[in-house]
């Protein structure tokens, strides 16, 4: 859905009469707010040309990157968005407008910290490959 036709709290502004919410960070000087994103895979209609996803893709604010994929998917697409609601939108937006016939979304809780261990006895396979 366009971002004009959507509500204050759907493009991810607090609902009229709330201060904050408890699950998200603070915005402005207290520091960044949290993103939402999402990676979706979808498969497109047997009538939709790739170029009309790649053209909705373009003109869709909440669209970070997109790939083409050879696998049961046609593509992934990483969406981003300040509110949980702003991104199951957009994610209903690929079903109804960007002639996708199916997407099936997951949603990214945090990143992994692959840098080092979490425990000192972890198994040696799992070390460096080098």
């Amino acid at each position: 859905m366009s971002p004009w036709r959507m509500t204050r709290w759907e493009r991810g502004d607090l609902p009229p009469g709330t201060d904050s919410d408890p699950g998200e960070r603070a915005t402005g000087a207290d520091g960044p707010r949290r993103r939402h994103e999402a990676l979706v895979s979808v498969r497109l209609g047997p009538s939709a040309p790739g170029s009309h996803l790649v053209e909705y893709l373009r003109h869709e604010p909440c669209a970070v990157e997109a790939w083409w994929i050879a696998a049961d998917v046609d593509a992934v697409i990483r969406l981003a968005a300040d509110s949980m609601t702003v991104l199951h939108r957009a994610v209903a937006d690929l079903r109804l407008r960007a002639g996708v016939e199916v997407a099936e979304a997951n949603y990214i809780l945090r990143a992994l910290d692959l840098s080092a261990p979490a425990d000192p006895r972890t198994p040696e396979w799992a070390g460096s490959a080098a």
